[in-house]
């Protein structure tokens, strides 16, 4: 059986564009292109945890708007079930620690990078929002 793991994920919006960073080169999802966030630990709520990972992943201090989607995906060495939430910055840079790059993207030039499976629905349900 396949380990299941729970993550967060930071949507930040700027203006049209929206900040997404690329994956180190390691594992199953190697320089894949994601929205930043991470695992839920043990007593945190989702709020909490998106919260403590962007601050340490990029030393940047959020707030959680509203909450977006939920995407389940089966990747071949374990299966992931992320929330999603549309974030504002308060204070800091995002500066990136645990990233190779990160860059503020349109939806449109999404379609140009190489995002995680599992994101891509993210892009799909702003392209939707956007459309409404």
């Amino acid at each position: 059986m396949k380990k299941r793991i729970e993550v967060v994920a930071a949507v930040i919006k700027k203006g049209d564009r929206y900040f997404c960073a690329q994956r180190k080169d390691y594992g199953e999802l190697a320089k894949k292109w994601e929205f930043p966030g991470g695992k839920i630990e043990q007593g945190e709520t989702h709020q909490e945890a998106l919260i403590r990972e962007i601050q340490e992943e990029l030393n940047t201090k959020i707030s959680i708007s509203s909450f977006l989607i939920t995407v389940n995906h089966e990747y071949e060495s374990f299966d992931l079930i992320m929330h999603a939430y549309l974030c504002d910055i308060i204070e800091g840079s995002l500066s990136i620690m645990e990233h190779l790059d990160a860059k503020w993207l349109t939806l449109n030039e999404m379609n140009e990078y190489d995002f995680a499976a599992a994101d891509l629905p993210i892009i799909t349900e702003l392209k939707y929002m956007k459309m409404i």
